[in-house]
């Protein structure tokens, strides 16, 4: 055990469990999945905010969900990039610079939820309340949406690390790839239980009313389906849930994963790698989804193509 008053706020990250023969191959599939996502986000960002056509709450929500994925995928894919060639006791990092990743990949994960749940919020109001569907997603309610769900998140997470930076530290070694609260909080050789009691409410709250909004709001969506029987109202329903349920279906997995392989610590290698896929597939996959199954993103994206080759 390091002496406490000799651990300094340099950390040392163990980093991925990649070996030697497959260092080139897992960089370059970094590289560009960590390019792809960056490309294809920020593209939906401003595919969104140059179409007044798309300035509708659920391509707000859409662009804000697109901000997240770069935003998270960004404070933890680069660092990777730079750790993976370089031999174990070079991994190092500041605590500062480790707090800072820890926060954006914790709130990553927890706005991927909150977004997603403004998101059915906004799909129940459009197909079960149409006629009252601009009063109930107005412009104030949208703000008022996206700062609670931003804000929750901050207030959460500033929270869970607030819990673990009290702690003294005894240890400079991350048994992690990347920095996140779990690991932070076991650098300390003090009693941790406070810590283990806050994460995990934090995560049952998030994931309870996560699941319980997706259940209820499309538990209206699909009796107004089933009652009104307007073949219409059916195939906007069906255009527009599939989408966000899609995507809803693909975080949650990834999420759940993470959660099933920390009982296991014979997978410990399985999980490290499961929570980076966790910043990369959902982030990788919602531009995908969304520009298949949006006919709108189609119809932007073309009238973009089209003023494009105006001018040339």
């Amino acid at each position: 055990m390091e002496n406490m008053s000799s651990v300094s706020d340099l950390l040392q990250l163990e980093g991925l469990p990649v070996p030697a023969s497959f260092l080139t191959p897992a960089f370059l599939a970094l590289f560009f999945s960590h390019l792809f996502i960056v490309t294809a986000n920020v593209g939906v960002i401003a595919l969104i905010c140059s179409d007044s056509a798309l300035h509708q709450p659920m391509y707000i929500l859409l662009c804000q969900l697109s901000l997240n994925d770069v935003l998270g995928n960004t404070a933890l894919v680069p660092r990777l990039l730079y750790d993976l060639p370089r031999p174990p006791r070079r991994r190092l990092i500041s605590l500062g610079g480790c707090v800072v990743q820890a926060f954006i990949t914790h709130m990553f994960g927890t706005n991927n939820h909150t977004i997603l749940m403004i998101m059915a919020f906004d799909r129940y109001a459009a197909i079960c309340t149409p006629l009252r569907y601009s009063a109930v997603m107005s412009g104030r309610t949208l703000m008022a949406l996206t700062v609670a769900a931003w804000g929750v998140g901050a207030v959460l997470v500033t929270g869970l690390l607030g819990l673990t930076l009290r702690l003294s530290r005894c240890r400079s070694l991350l048994l992690n790839a990347y920095c996140d609260n779990a690991s932070l909080f076991k650098l300390s050789c003090e009693n941790t239980f406070i810590n283990n009691v806050y994460g995990l409410t934090f995560t049952v709250v998030l994931l309870t009313s996560s699941i319980g909004s997706i259940v209820v709001t499309y538990s209206y969506i699909a009796v107004a389906c089933a009652t009104k029987r307007s073949s219409s109202l059916n195939r906007k329903a069906l255009q527009t849930c599939s989408t966000h349920l899609l995507l809803y279906l693909v975080m949650f997995t990834s999420g759940i994963l993470i959660i099933a392989l920390h009982r296991y610590p014979s997978y410990e290698p399985y999980r490290k790698i499961s929570t980076i896929l966790f910043n990369i597939i959902p982030p990788a996959l919602n531009p995908v989804i969304y520009g298949f199954q949006c006919h709108e993103i189609h119809q932007s994206l073309r009238r973009l193509l089209r003023r494009c080759r105006g001018q040339h």
